[in-house]
C-alpha cells in the first residue's frame, strides 16, 4: 500500500491547514466522486496541528501522519527557503516519494519551492530533458491540458516536443481519449509563423507519431481543436493567469448585469458556466516528467480544490502515467536513431 499513497502538505496554502484537511476528509468520503481510501493518504506537517484539526473535523479516520517542523511560507524565494528549511512539510511530502513512502505528493503552498523540491529530490523520468507543468481545464465540456504551464520559461524544441509526448500519455491515461490532439501555440496557423523555437517544434511534432494538428492560435483554446496545447511556461502561465481572472472578472459583469435589470435568476443557472471557469474543479497542476506523481495546487485552494488534487493525483498514480511517458519517449527516440 506505501507505494500507492499520497503525500498531501497539510501546511501549504493560504487556507492552511483547515483546507487541506477538510480536503483530504472530502475526497474520502463515501458518497462522494473520489471516494479515496483514507490509508492512501499521508498527512505531512506539524503533528500537535494534524492532530488536533482531526479532532476538530470528527477524528482520524485512519490517514497516515508524517511531522514536519517546518513550513515554506507562500512569499519566501523557493531556493533559500529549501536550503534553510530542510525539514518544511514541501521537502518532507517529496521525500516520502523519493524513499517510496509515498507515490505521489500533493501541496498547495510555495509553487517554486515545490517544482524545485521535486525537480532536485525526485530527478527526471527516463529520456525526460526538462519537466514541465500541465493544468487541464474544462472550458468547452471537453477536457484540455495546456503544458508548459510555467516550469521552464526557457525552452528548446526537443523539451516542447517532449510536452507534447507528456501530455499525450496524460489524456490517454487519465481522461479516456484514445488519441489526443496536439497543438502549438503560436500567432498563426501556418508552419512558417513564430520563432526559430516554435518552427524547429513544430516540426519535430509534425515528424512524429503524435496527432498533431499544427499551430493553433490561442482562440482555438476555446474552440476544442486540441485536446494538448503545447507552449513555453513563460507563455503558458501568462495565459492561465488571464484566463482564471477574466473569467471570473467576466462572470462578476454578468452578475451585476441580472441585478441591474432585475432578471430573476437562481445559483444553479450559471452552475455549469461557474464549474468549467473555476480553478477548483480542476484541483492543481500536474508536473509531468519527474519520478513521481507531483500536483500543484492553487494558494487559494478551498476543500473542494483540495479532494480534487488528491483525487488527480490518485488517478495519475493509479493509471501509471509515467511508465507511458517513457514508453513514449523511447518510442521516438527509437524512431529518431533509425532515421
Amino acid at each position: 500500500m506505501l507505494n500507492t499513497r499520497i503525500a498531501l502538505d497539510v501546511m501549504g496554502g493560504d487556507h492552511s491547514p483547515q483546507a487541506p484537511l477538510r480536503g483530504a476528509f472530502k475526497a474520502c468520503d463515501p458518497l462522494g466522486s473520489s471516494r479515496i481510501a483514507p490509508e492512501r493518504i499521508l498527512l505531512v506537517g506539524d503533528e500537535e496541528t494534524i492532530r488536533r484539526g482531526l479532532e476538530e473535523f470528527g477524528g482520524d479516520p485512519g490517514f497516515g501522519i508524517q511531522h514536519a517542523s517546518q513550513v515554506v511560507g507562500m512569499a519566501e524565494k523557493p531556493g533559500q527557503a529549501l536550503r534553510s528549511k530542510r525539514d518544511s512539510s514541501i521537502s518532507v511530502c517529496v521525500g516520502a516519494v523519493k524513499t517510496k513512502a509515498a507515490g505521489a505528493c500533493v501541496s498547495m503552498g510555495n509553487t517554486g519551492a515545490f517544482v524545485g523540491a521535486a525537480t532536485l529530490g525526485l530527478g527526471t523520468l527516463e529520456g525526460v530533458r526538462r519537466p514541465g507543468i500541465a493544468v487541464t481545464l474544462e472550458l468547452t465540456g471537453h477536457p484540455v491540458t495546456l503544458l508548459d504551464m510555467g516550469a521552464n520559461i526557457a525552452p528548446k524544441p526537443q523539451h516542447l516536443f517532449q510536452y507534447g509526448v507528456m501530455g499525450s500519455a496524460y489524456m490517454r491515461d487519465c481522461l479516456g481519449k484514445s488519441a489526443p490532439r496536439v497543438g502549438l501555440l503560436n500567432i498563426g496557423t501556418e508552419a512558417s509563423k513564430g520563432t526559430d523555437l516554435l518552427r524547429e517544434a513544430y516540426a519535430l511534432l509534425a515528424d512524429s507519431d503524435l496527432d498533431f494538428i499544427g499551430n493553433i492560435e490561442g482562440g482555438d483554446i476555446f474552440k476544442a481543436k486540441a485536446e494538448v496545447v503545447v507552449t513555453d511556461g513563460f507563455t503558458g502561465n501568462v495565459v492561465l493567469k488571464l484566463m482564471e481572472d477574466f473569467a471570473s472578472f467576466v462572470m462578476g459583469l454578468v452578475l451585476a448585469e441580472l441585478k441591474t435589470h432585475k432578471v430573476q435568476w437562481g445559483p444553479e443557472t450559471l452552475a455549469k458556466v461557474q464549474k468549467n471557469i473555476d480553478y477548483s474543479e480542476y484541483g492543481g497542476a500536474l508536473l509531468l516528467g519527474v519520478a513521481g506523481i507531483v500536483v500543484i495546487g492553487h494558494g487559494r485552494s478551498d476543500e473542494n480544490a483540495v479532494a480534487n488534487a488528491i483525487s488527480l493525483a490518485a488517478r495519475a498514480l493509479d493509471a501509471g502515467v509515467n511508465e507511458d511517458i517513457v514508453k513514449g519517449l523511447r518510442g521516438s527516440a527509437n524512431k529518431e536513431a533509425a532515421t
